[in-house]
């Protein structure tokens, strides 16, 4: 991770808002989002680890908060990134519905191997994309990590007949992304590694193992955009830029990080504002004919107020900031 300058840790505290945002539909296991904001220097910045994360874990997304708000300005390549359409584990019958939040979309990546579901549903929801984006648009699945190579041969080979752009995350470890691409090598789906990247202690293990066509790169989880642009030039792969179901602020360090790539030859995760039924900003970064821009945003403190959490939640994520911190004055 590149040195990073900590601003005083009161200073911080001291201006955080903690806020809880309503999902439109349940995505990975949560119905509300939970945030923490906080003005720098440069701009509004976000610290949203998921609340199951420990602090080594977390201290990388507080480095990237940090560096957003606080660090060197950021040069963009663009002004607009093209992104996805996020398609949770719905039935094929609200597709279309889901699909219609993210206007101008060429591509859509759909969540499969849900806890609870079949392989046929996934074949079902991953049909409906297809029909809804057509014979030219993109379509890509996600299973983070919940297959078994088994499996994840069996629902490629059920899956490739929509063309699909990727698989990304299919098995949980880079020994088994490895037999994967080693057995469907003949399908024409690549695999693309998240987890493998954001999570590993070695975010380049998986390009060195070859178990991997794709890199999806999150600037939050990686310790923010210097660190993720760092990952992406050493790993020699094509690259993906996503988010976490990240706030709109969030995703605005997302977009500068895409912004400031070489190449960028798909498109990325970061429309996922149109997941939230509410937001921090009154001018959110949701999809616009099919991209999204990059830009700062400016928060709404009657947004702040009004999506507070409780004080005793906020204390335990001030205690997570204080815990993080920690983590990053030993490195």
């Amino acid at each position: 991770m590149p040195p990073l300058d900590l601003p005083p840790l009161d200073e911080v505290l001291a201006g955080a808002h903690v806020v809880q945002l309503p999902l439109r539909t349940r995505f990975r296991g949560i119905d509300v989002r939970e945030a923490l904001l906080v003005e720098g220097p440069r701009g509004w910045t976000e610290f949203s680890p998921f609340v199951e994360y420990g602090p080594d874990e977390a201290a990388a997304w507080l480095a990237a908060a940090v560096e957003f708000g606080w660090g060197p300005e950021l040069v963009a390549r663009t002004s607009r990134v093209a992104v996805n359409a996020t398609l949770p584990a719905v039935g094929p019958d609200a597709v279309a519905g889901v699909l219609a939040r993210f206007p101008g979309c060429r591509t859509v990546k759909v969540k499969v191997a849900e806890r609870g579901q079949e392989l046929a549903d996934d074949v079902a929801r991953v049909a409906a994309a297809r029909e809804h984006v057509g014979p030219e648009g993109r379509v890509r699945v996600d299973a983070n990590g919940g297959w078994t190579v088994d499996q994840a041969e069996e629902a490629l080979r059920a899956l490739a007949p929509f063309g699909l752009e990727y698989a990304e995350q299919p098995c949980a470890t880079v020994p088994e992304l490895a037999e994967l691409r080693r057995r469907t090598a003949g399908l024409g789906v690549p695999v693309a590694a998240d987890e493998s990247v954001r999570k590993a202690a070695d975010p380049l293990a998986v390009a060195r193992a070859g178990a991997a066509d794709v890199l999806v790169v999150k600037a939050q989880p990686l310790g923010g955009v210097r660190a993720a642009l760092a990952i992406t030039a050493a790993a020699g792969l094509p690259v993906v830029v996503s988010s976490a179901l990240d706030t709109s602020v969030g995703l605005s360090m997302g977009a500068h990080l895409a912004a400031a790539l070489p190449e960028l030859h798909h498109d990325c995760g970061l429309g996922t504002a149109a997941l939230l039924a509410a937001d921090v900003t009154r001018d959110p970064l949701v999809p616009v004919d099919g991209a999204i821009d990059v830009r700062r945003v400016d928060v709404d403190v009657d947004l702040l107020r009004q999506h507070a959490v409780a004080d005793d939640r906020r204390e335990w994520w001030l205690g997570r900031v204080r815990t993080s911190w920690a983590v990053l004055e030993a490195r």
